[in-house]
């Protein structure tokens, strides 16, 4: 197809190329030889009168005009998108489609469990993919390959609407066999133990360990020995089983391994901070009736699991 001379097919090679600012790279993922995609190049150079992406050593730089024209693209190939994805009308019990979605396992175990359990019953043809949350996956939800980021608020990506889920908040979990710690703790009592703290994909620590790295840099240290760091959330609780260590864990996940293993929950020392958690979609899925009917299938099922006590 073609607009005004240009053919659109192009904007797919301009947007790919300005992301990965290689031929071969680029063209391996549209699945098109490294010839194919220079001949693309060469007629939208040709078209705008401008290199658009310029060899520095061994990368491509985009031009001033590239970096002007790369949102602009991005927008209208993704509302291309969109419009074809969305249907008028959606009967999620005849409809067949996927939504991805990029999350932790915090939420997969809280949450997306008992989603995916009432798909299967009331709306087979729903499909997830599910990613581990990252900045690449990030990107891919800027880019519309992403549908759906499932995270804490100061987590979203800015500029696209967002709905609050729940507020979440932190309790202390302890083997049962530790009969040592009173409940609730005292800060003298949580800086004497062993703890577990998480680091997730990329390095980045969890909100709460990040909070108390936080408020170390700003000089309100509260000194805790950090024995094991896990690489996700849900390993947390089996490292506790059997030792003296505590863990910090968002209460509804601590409330759902109380049921599985040997564990207390505890209340935790005063002050820990509250964690808002939301669903975020892309600007452009405003008026999809698909995405939007899955959006209240999670807010119906978030309210139905408040956070409740954190003691036994």
């Amino acid at each position: 197809m073609h607009f005004h001379k240009l053919d659109l097919n192009l904007l797919v090679a301009l947007d790919t190329l300005l992301d990965e600012r290689s031929v071969s790279r680029a063209a391996a993922r549209l699945n098109l030889s490294q010839s194919a995609l220079s001949s693309a190049l060469s007629r939208l150079r040709e078209y705008f009168g401008d290199e658009l992406l310029v060899s520095v050593g061994r990368r491509m730089e985009p031009t001033a005009l590239a970096v002007s024209l790369a949102p602009q693209v991005r927008s209208i190939l993704q509302q291309i998108r969109f419009t074809i994805e969305t249907r008028p009308t959606f009967n999620p019990e005849t409809a067949q489609r996927t939504f991805r979605i990029m999350t932790s396992d915090y939420f997969i175990e809280v949450l997306l469990a008992d989603v995916v359990r009432q798909l299967a019953t009331t709306a087979s043809g729903i499909r997830l993919e599910v990613v581990s949350s990252s900045e690449e996956a990030a990107a891919g939800f800027v880019r519309g390959d992403i549908d759906l980021i499932i995270a804490p608020d100061i987590h979203l990506v800015e500029g696209h609407p967002h709905l609050l889920l729940f507020e979440e908040t932190y309790s202390c979990v302890v083997w049962t066999g530790n009969v040592s710690v009173s409940d609730p703790l005292t800060w003298q009592q949580y800086e004497a133990m062993s703890h577990i703290a998480v680091k997730l994909g990329g390095g980045h620590l969890a909100l709460i360990d990040k909070w108390f790295a936080e408020r170390a840099e700003s000089g309100a240290a509260i000194d805790r020995r950090i024995d094991v760091i896990a690489p996700n959330f849900g390993v947390v609780p089996h490292l506790v089983v059997g030792t003296q260590r505590v863990a910090t864990m968002q209460s509804r996940h601590a409330r759902l391994y109380r049921q599985l293993l040997p564990l207390r929950i505890i209340e935790p020392p005063p002050g820990l901070p509250v964690i808002k958690e939301a669903v975020q979609w892309h600007s452009h899925q405003d008026s999809d009736p698909g995405l939007q009917w899955f959006i209240s299938l999670l807010s119906s099922f978030a309210a139905s699991t408040p956070p409740g006590s954190n003691s036994e």
